[in-house]
């Protein structure tokens, strides 16, 4: 342990893969949400679209609401004396998903055929409340460990790319998970159909793939709280160090209400907005895009989004050695480029094949990679050493990008032309057209942010 008076603060490898585990099961849980939910309720379990669509609003809203007043409060707890006030909330948020997940990927047991329309979203509604909501605690106190357990600004971009190549590695345990159960199914099906589209025989499949998940990210959350020790913010550090020098003495403490008074912070509050916009809508289209728009398989849906990952994973390991190099801004620029890059492709090759979606699948998976550590990487230079509020800060950033999800797939949902899956012609643009404008468009707003930021850098400006 270091002394209190030090600024210096790192982790070795260990500790560092310790601290990354500790969000597998929300990421675990994360890519079943962002990129079957749709599917499995229009396609599996016959919910409308509308209402499909109204389900994961409600859970991005309350995800979003949840988000800053648990960042709040998890500034202002004490928690466990030996435990750790951060480590208390990712414990409760656990517990949270654990128990609520399972239920969004059942069926309604209440419900039959004879059942109003409504009565799937009334018995879903809370479950996908519970989730989220333990979800919002257990990503808001893994995060706001960052500037406390180490200091430097390598240190932090260090850090959330080993957290970012467990992002990976649970997407490619999910979609891993998911091609093993189609293909087991295939194998056993008597019926061809069941291999081609997706049904209410699937209804099994889904089951299996939540519960192992739960099992899985279970057992890394146990990693997470026996190997990271939460040591005493550099807030109390300043409170409890005479040695400290005058400069860092008289270096002024920022509670939430100042942050609002930061112009820096609504800079990376719109840029991370932007980033999970691109992330999060991508992942959650890019299931009904090559199922309704390029007409593949539905083992693409899981074949597709493990070669996103992969190329992910390989960007992750160049991150931090290129944005030391040339920063975290262009860096951030660059992946921009691959996003639009993307983009351009997907809009120009309308009738793009198998073996062109896996190039286009490498670039968005690479993209989405660097923006999305780096975004990260801002708000945690953003932060500093100010960690008394920087569960608030992280709050608030994810507040912005969870009810801009929200609002951006009802809107999706709303204007869909057609009530089935592959009904007309319309659909079939209709969802090419969402994966260029989720991507494409976002990324030329996220760049105009970005210039903003290069003219006026990220800094603390109140006195």
């Amino acid at each position: 342990m270091e002394p209190f008076g030090r600024s210096d603060r790192s982790l070795s490898t260990g500790r560092r893969v310790c601290y990354a585990a500790g969000h597998f099961l929300n990421d675990l849980c994360a890519s079943m949400w962002f990129t079957y939910l749709l599917v499995y309720l229009q396609s599996v379990l016959g919910v409308r679209s509308t209402d499909a669509g109204v389900l994961l609003l409600i859970g991005q809203i309350a995800d979003g609401v949840c988000t800053p007043l648990i960042g709040y409060k998890s500034d202002g707890t004490s928690g466990a004396r030996r435990h750790g006030k951060r480590k208390t909330w990712h414990l409760l948020g656990t517990v949270c998903v654990l128990v609520s997940f399972p239920f969004i990927f059942n069926p309604c047991l209440p419900c039959s055929g004879a059942s109003p329309p409504w009565a799937q979203l009334a018995y879903f509604s809370p479950f996908v409340v519970v989730f989220q909501c333990g979800w919002a605690a257990t990503q808001i106190s893994h995060l706001s460990l960052i500037p406390e357990l180490v200091s430097s600004e390598s240190a932090k971009v260090e850090l959330t790319a080993y957290r970012y190549a467990f992002t990976v590695v649970a997407n490619i345990t999910v979609y891993t998970l998911a091609w093993l159960l189609f293909h087991f199914q295939a194998q056993h099906s008597a019926e061809p159909s069941q291999a081609a589209g997706l049904g209410p025989v699937d209804i099994p499949l889904f089951r299996t793939l939540a519960l192992v998940v739960l099992g899985i990210g279970a057992l890394f959350s146990v990693i997470f709280h026996v190997g990271t020790k939460e040591e005493a913010s550099a807030s109390e550090h300043r409170l409890i160090a005479p040695s400290r020098s005058r400069e860092q003495l008289q270096r002024p403490v920022i509670y939430w209400k100042q942050w609002l008074r930061e112009a820096s912070f609504y800079q990376v509050a719109f840029l991370y907005m932007c980033t999970r916009l691109i992330v999060n809508l991508s992942q959650t289209y890019i299931s009904v895009y090559l199922t309704a728009s390029l007409m593949l398989p539905k083992n693409f849906i899981a074949i597709i989004p493990v070669v996103m990952y992969v190329s992910s994973f390989v960007c992750s390991l160049v991150m931090q050695p290129a944005s030391k190099r040339i920063g975290i801004s262009i860096t951030y620029l660059f992946g921009l480029l691959l996003v639009l890059t993307f983009a351009t492709w997907v809009f120009l090759e309308e009738n793009m094949g198998a073996k062109s979606i896996y190039g286009a699948a490498v670039l968005l998976g690479a993209g989405s990679a660097t923006i999305l550590v780096m975004s990260l990487s801002m708000t945690a230079k953003l932060i500093g050493e100010q960690t008394q509020s920087g569960a608030f800060v992280y709050g608030s950033m994810s507040f912005t990008d969870k009810v801009a999800n929200g609002v951006g797939v009802i809107v999706i949902q709303s204007i869909r032309p057609c009530s089935s899956q592959l009904c007309c012609q319309e659909c079939v643009w209709f969802y090419r057209d969402v994966m260029v404008t989720v991507t494409g468009g976002v990324a030329v707003a996220a760049a105009f942010c970005l210039f903003t930021i290069l003219i006026w850098p990220i800094k603390i400006r109140t006195n």
